[in-house]
């Protein structure tokens, strides 16, 4: 039998363990509803990152309705005021400086076999590799470095087609390649017709892990066009069709990206419906000389106002990016030596962009801006965007292959006085990654869910 004081003892000890147990319990569950309800995850749906990361885009900048979300998930929770704050921040992409860099591109000329020959400046043996350390600075923000995974999980379930001529292949190529450095692509199909003219194949590219497709279509005046031939040096340009070896694919595509322009420079006869408009550069034809500018405006403006309304109206609708014109850097002719010297960057203020680069990119900027009007009316179902890399491609004069879209250019001839030169595409890799960087970036401001 316990004594008074025995049995007040044990009361009091056995009161102040259940006090202990009691508080460790409160403490445990503070801690697990903390850990669960407060602290938010590292691991992000695609439909997360497109609500909580900081994403700046390029100029021109997209409709502030074409950057909400209209599909994120109802369990995901808002976004903090600060979120909502960066979702809206933008940057002029097209002003900066190309900085050094050291870190060098995340593939090479041998460990990605997408590469068209002549772009692989690394195999064919370029001596200097300085293009390679250079990064495009904004004045006002960082570009981050391109994250393939992020890009794939954005577009998954996706075809992005890419529509255009030699800049669309350069732009296409630097793409697989990086992405090919987390996931493996399959090649689907390869084609080209029997147009000596059509020198670049249509392709698709499937990865798997993602159930992604991205196509290649060569279609440099985007409406039907015949190439030249033996007996006639001019290209035919029919503006009353679209290029139906791209067109009749767009109810499979949900985001294209169009590069056209440098085709456009070339001898060419312009036909609308029964009606001749006139040529450019058809020396000794029959035609009134009109030049290809306006021609360039009315196509892309057939082409935009095409995509809209055919797409519009359905459920998922589709998103459009332009590439504006990339100029070129010839500074002497073609077959001679020395054609586009440059091993480094021009500096800014160096090169201003001008003249026929500048025109082309204002009817480009202008003839999205007046497609986005009619697009009002589909609402969020039409998502429509032009990269700008005119400026930060004319500070890139040392970027292509040069004599080295040939493998050992000098070998045949013993001299490097006349040897073909490629002063408009770009070296992959190179400065078009830039492109696709940017790339990127405008895709985090669209719900593609």
């Amino acid at each position: 039998m316990l004594s008074t004081d025995q049995f007040k003892e044990q009361s009091f000890s056995i009161a102040k363990k259940l006090v202990s147990w009691a508080s460790f319990a409160l403490l445990s569950l503070a801690l697990f509803t903390l850990y669960f309800f407060t602290i938010p995850s590292s691991h992000f749906t695609a439909e997360e990152l497109l609500l909580n990361s900081s994403i700046i885009s390029a100029t021109p900048t997209i409709n502030s309705s074409s950057s909400s979300s209209s599909s994120s998930s109802s369990s995901s929770p808002p976004p903090r005021e600060e979120e909502r704050t960066n979702v809206q921040t933008t940057c002029d992409y097209s002003n900066g400086t190309w900085v050094p860099d050291k870190m060098g591109p995340l593939y090479n000329g041998t460990s990605c076999g997408t590469i068209s020959d002549s772009q692989n400046c690394m195999i064919h043996g370029r001596p200097d590799l300085g293009y390679l350390d250079w990064r495009w600075k904004p004045h006002q923000c960082n570009i981050p470095r391109f994250e393939p995974q992020t890009f794939l999980q954005i577009l998954r379930n996706k075809h992005l087609a890419f529509v255009g001529d030699t800049m669309s292949r350069n732009q296409v190529e630097s793409l697989i390649c990086m992405l090919a450095t987390v996931s493996t692509p399959r090649l689907l199909y390869s084609y080209s017709d029997n147009d000596k003219y059509i020198r670049q194949k249509f392709r698709r590219w499937y990865f798997p892990s993602h159930n992604v497709s991205i196509s290649a279509y060569w279609s440099p005046f985007l409406v039907h066009a015949i190439g030249k031939t033996d007996s006639v040096n001019y290209n035919r340009v029919y503006l009353d069709s679209l290029d139906e070896r791209w067109a009749s694919y767009l109810d499979q595509m949900d985001i294209i990206f169009l590069s056209p322009g440098h085709w456009f420079l070339q001898p060419a006869v312009y036909f609308d419906g029964n009606s001749t408009l006139g040529c450019h550069m058809c020396t000794g034809q029959n035609y009134a000389e009109v030049g290809f500018y306006d021609v360039f405006g009315k196509i892309l403006k057939i082409t935009l106002n095409t995509i809209v309304e055919s797409r519009g109206g359905s459920t998922n609708g589709i998103g459009v990016i332009m590439t504006t014109f990339s100029p070129q850097h010839f500074e002497g002719e073609r077959d001679e030596f020395g054609a586009c010297p440059k091993t480094r960057p021009f500096e800014e203020g160096e090169k201003k962009v001008e003249g026929m680069d500048a025109e082309l990119r204002r009817i480009e900027v202008e003839e999205m801006e007046a497609v986005k009007e009619n697009a009002k009316k589909f609402g969020k179902r039409i998502r429509l965007e032009v990269l700008d890399v005119t400026k930060l491609s004319l500070l890139r004069g040392d970027g292509h292959p040069g004599p080295h879209l040939f493998a050992s250019p000098f070998a045949n001839n013993g001299t490097e006085e006349r040897v073909q030169n490629d002063c408009v595409n770009w070296c992959l890799p190179g400065p078009v990654d830039t492109w696709n960087e940017i790339l990127l970036h405008l895709m985090k401001r669209w719900d593609l869910g």
